[in-house]
């Protein structure tokens, strides 16, 4: 019995066996961008709640949540509510961007050719790839201070500090960046296997700090929870729009995955394991991560009398040297897996797009290595002066128009078909030719779409709608490409698939 006569019809995978061969003489062809066909896939719903895992409870994911609960004079219990509802928003939002690469096999800077064109596709693919490329090293980073820990342990320090980094720092930032490469070389699988063990392992540390920090706390945590941060309050709005900027905020931290989740969902097995996967992985991980977190910041700052937000940090602070060196590998694993999946992966497809002769995926992540080391080496004595929220929100605006226009694309236009054949050819009477290799009315919504998201960010009078950059921008991205291309919409009668 064939592969997709054992899937009900909300999983079908692509028969691969109808692709034309000769499309690997085309020059948008490679090995890498290829269409993984289903035996080829063996990814299944742990892989991808351990892709969340990761992110979540990375250095900086736990960071932002934690100046989350400072930011905005709200309760923490109701910051914890405005992140396990971002959870729900994109978990709705990457099975709507993951569906069409389980069912064909393809990475995002593929399948956004059929909406933008074969060569309009390396906008997309460029703009993810700094973006990649910059949370790369700025991820580097704070993998390394948990690095720095350990080896300050071992040989101590120097006072002596070049770009805001001593000798010890600098010493653990390079083994860490040396350390991702040598993971990526290795090859997909044993990203996987790397994920699997990294994601459980930090939740059983950050349960540990949790409890460690409870206890010196005492019985007043808990009841302090309802106002300890809203003395912190330096937020102008009302609570309802703290609450909504807060989810916005979130949303728009995940909005490279979201955008490129293709690229991780083509190895699955099958929708179920891509959707089972996003559930545990996102609102559910979510419920406890947000849970952790609210509990560790409140607690430093019952303990310490200061809020810290660095992992790290905090476990330089508790006095235990077993729990310093566990957490310290712990926090260095999660960061690290994280950064291959999130940072690494997707900007070495999208490079890989731009010259798919020239540039192979470990060329891409090679190219993506090397300029990340200057973003990491730059990140404390300069980068992170601009602070880490108005970063994030600029980010998800910047490319919130292209979820837009792939799913309304994919959806409403060409009705989930999309033809293998013409996403690899060159040919002017390619489906996805357009003009010249371009869509012009998906650049226009692109324009206008990221144009008002990052108005949002820059313009003063739009400055109480930050926070939603990412979803404004992908929603007006969307229904702009919606009124531009309805009338390209492919009719039922035509699908041919």
């Amino acid at each position: 019995m064939s592969n997709n006569a054992e899937r009900t019809p909300s999983q079908t995978v692509y028969d691969h066996s109808k692709i034309n061969p000769d499309i690997k003489h085309s020059r948008l062809y490679n090995e890498d961008l290829a269409p993984l066909s289903p035996e080829d896939r063996t990814w299944g719903w742990f892989a991808i709640f351990n892709v969340w895992s990761n992110d979540i409870q990375s250095l900086f994911g736990y960071t932002l949540a934690a100046s989350l609960f400072l930011s905005y004079g709200l309760s923490g219990w109701w910051v914890m509510a405005a992140i396990i509802c971002s959870g729900f928003i994109v978990m709705v939002m990457v099975n709507l961007t993951g569906k069409p690469s389980v069912k064909y096999g393809i990475p995002f800077p593929v399948l956004i050719r059929a909406s933008l064109g074969i060569n309009g596709a390396n906008l997309p693919a460029i703009l993810r790839a700094i973006i990649g490329i910059f949370w790369y090293g700025v991820q580097t980073y704070f993998a390394s201070t948990a690095v720095a820990i350990l080896l300050t342990i071992i040989m101590g320090s120097s006072d002596a500090t070049f770009l805001g980094l001593n000798s010890t720092a600098w010493i653990a930032f390079i083994i860490v960046w040396l350390f991702q490469i040598m993971l990526f070389w290795a090859g997909i699988e044993t990203i996987k296997h790397f994920l699997n063990w990294a994601g459980p392992l930090v939740y059983v540390v950050m349960i540990i700090l949790m409890a460690v920090i409870w206890y010196q706390s005492g019985a007043e945590l808990l009841p302090a929870i309802n106002s300890i941060f809203s003395s912190n309050n330096s937020y102008d709005g009302n609570q309802i729009q703290a609450f909504t900027a807060i989810v916005g905020t979130m949303v728009a931290y995940f909005a490279a995955v979201v955008i490129n989740f293709g690229d991780f969902s083509r190895f699955l097995r099958s929708e179920r394991d891509m959707r089972l996967g996003n559930l545990l992985g996102l609102p559910i991980n979510m419920l406890f991560f947000s849970f952790i977190a609210l509990v560790i910041t409140a607690g430093t700052l019952v303990i310490f009398g200061e809020a810290l937000t660095n992992p790290s940090d905090i476990v330089e602070r508790v006095d235990s040297l077993p729990l310093t060196i566990i957490a310290a590998l712990t926090f260095f694993a999660a960061t690290v897996g994280i950064n291959m999946v999130a940072n690494f992966i997707p900007p070495a497809y999208d490079l890989a797009n731009l010259f798919p002769k020239h540039i192979n995926f470990r060329m891409g992540g090679l190219i993506t290595a090397v300029i990340a080391f200057f973003v990491g080496a730059l990140w404390l004595s300069f980068i992170s002066q601009i602070g880490i929220v108005g970063f994030v929100n600029a980010v998800g605006a910047v490319i919130a128009p292209f979820f837009g226009i792939l799913v309304i694309d994919y959806y409403l236009i060409k009705r989930q078909h999309i033809s293998m054949d013409d996403l690899f050819s060159d040919q002017p009477d390619g489906a996805y030719y357009y003009y010249k290799g371009w869509n012009i009315r998906g650049l226009i919504a692109f324009a206008i779409g990221s144009i008002f998201s990052i108005s949002t960010i820059l313009v003063p009078v739009l400055t109480t709608l930050e926070g939603y950059g990412f979803l404004l921008g992908a929603a007006l991205g969307g229904i702009v490409y919606w009124l531009l291309m309805r009338q390209f919409a492919v009719k039922p009668n035509e699908i041919l698939e």
